[in-house]
């Protein structure tokens, strides 16, 4: 188990804002994250866990406890009852369980089921993260979320100080939101493995709209999961800034979700929609942005990316008080010209007093 101290916020997190963290552990096996834990009741000192700061936004005053990064790794196959490495399986039927270790990183799991021939979340690569943070948040994109597959999560209890298995129903899933995120149980759970379960087939259209015209445009008929991850692929790559290259959180804000009568009356409105079943829907916040002539403009700053309005690009801030200012900025504007209220997508590292 590595401990550091004095580790800068903005090496760890992806939108590189922060002060220092105390402390920070680097855990490779789940008994070093009940180990970590330990040290940091030892010390009397909060505890935050993180995977790859993809999503997480840090504070000016730094974190005067513990970060636990988890760095588990390992991706396994379900083959005649128990999981083996991929490179052990001999035979693949119509469905696929698949296992990964939580401190994995997401896009690789994604590979590996699409190298293998399974669907379920191939429109979801390159969502950028670990495996472990994927239930937290309940991910997705281009109407595949983990909703859709997970089957169960084994995670460390820091109540009770032991490993748990926790299977779907038990998680409350819903859009970006989940047991682990919200409610009494916020923060409780460390994820140490994620297990879904994948089938033998493609997506059928129509698509996700930026997807529907990505096909369009390049008269695609191949629907299989691997081409679906190319697609997908070339999509993201072309919006999103690859955060090892460009300082941003990916989307910055959540899609506004609407009833039905929400939706009929943005359609009305002539707002670009996606529909559930039930008729509800969801109204892309980046279409929103962008109709408020915010795209490609620069906020205390942050720039509003010219490719994709949703991402917010640390172009020269500093401090989080730039951050708050370019967020509130684009909430008032959404919020005066349609009446919607956007919703911030990124975790934030809390902003804690030492009180030693």
């Amino acid at each position: 188990m590595e401990i550091r101290e004095n580790v800068p916020v903005t090496s760890l997190t992806t939108m590189r804002l922060g002060g220092n963290a105390r402390y920070v552990i680097s855990a490779k096996t789940p008994d070093e994250i009940a180990q970590a834990y330990s040290f940091a009741r030892e010390h009397d000192l909060p505890i935050w866990v993180m995977g790859g700061g993809a999503n997480t936004i840090g504070h000016d005053e730094g974190f005067p406890g513990v970060i636990i990064l988890n760095e588990i790794k390992g991706i396994f196959v379900e083959q005649d009852g128990k999981f083996v490495t991929v490179d052990a399986v001999h035979q693949l039927s119509d469905e696929l369980t698949l296992k990964g270790m939580g401190g994995e990183v997401w896009d690789d799991f994604v590979r590996v089921a699409c190298d293998l021939g399974y669907s379920g979340i191939e429109a979801l690569s390159m969502i950028p993260g670990t495996l472990g943070a994927a239930p937290v948040q309940n991910i997705g994109a281009y109407g595949q979320d983990m909703a859709q597959v997970i089957v169960s999560v084994e995670a460390y209890d820091t109540q009770t100080d032991q490993f748990v298995t926790i299977a779907k129903p038990e998680m409350e899933l819903s859009y970006r939101h989940s047991r682990f995120n919200h409610g009494k149980d916020a923060g409780r759970f460390v994820i140490v493995a994620v297990t879904v379960k994948l089938h033998k087939g493609e997506l059928s259209r129509p698509f996700y709209n930026s997807l529907e015209r990505y096909v369009e445009e390049h008269h695609e008929t191949d629907f299989s999961p691997s081409n679906i991850r190319r697609m997908i692929c070339e999509i993201r790559s072309e919006k999103l800034p690859d955060p090892k290259e460009v300082a941003s959180a990916g989307s910055f804000f959540k899609n506004v979700f609407v009833d039905k009568a929400g939706a009929d009356e943005a359609e009305a409105k002539e707002i670009p929609i996606w529909r559930n079943a039930d008729g509800s829907g969801k109204i892309n916040s980046g279409w929103l942005i962008e109709a408020c002539g915010l795209k490609g403009k620069e906020l205390f700053g942050f720039v509003v990316s010219e490719k994709a309005a949703l991402v917010l690009i640390n172009k020269s801030a500093k401090t989080y008080h730039d951050l708050d200012r370019a967020r509130q900025t684009i909430i008032d504007a959404v919020q005066e010209k349609f009446g919607y209220t956007l919703r911030q997508e990124p975790v934030e590292i809390p902003s804690l007093t030492e009180e030693k």
